[in-house]
């Protein structure tokens, strides 16, 4: 499953653009890359794994502001469609399962 994290901070003083900056870090430390500004998507290998990662979001989220986190299946991040410079770009895939010797 995928874990989608959009946000709308406020950002009109020193004070809000650090708040914002920290937030955007903490997500990259729990391990999100950065689709677009204030949008983070990471894998979770289940529900479990997710809510345990939404608990650590929790725990960052700035005093001001908006985030959302939202959870969807493989299936539908294989759906989903990009496109960058006006062209569809080939559609993505799930990570494959982790193999342990």
């Amino acid at each position: 499953m995928w874990l989608l994290v959009m946000f709308d901070l406020p950002v009109t003083t020193k004070c809000e653009r650090a708040a914002a900056n920290a937030f955007r870090n903490d997500l990259l430390d729990i391990g999100f890359e950065r689709c677009q500004f204030s949008v983070y998507l990471k894998y979770a290998e289940g529900y479990s794994q997710a809510g345990t990662i939404s608990r650590k979001i929790q725990k960052c989220v700035p005093e001001e502001g908006k985030v959302y986190v939202l959870y969807f299946t493989d299936k539908q991040y294989e759906s989903i469609l990009r496109f960058e410079n006006s062209k569809q770009l080939k559609r993505l895939e799930n990570p494959g399962q982790f193999e342990l010797f």
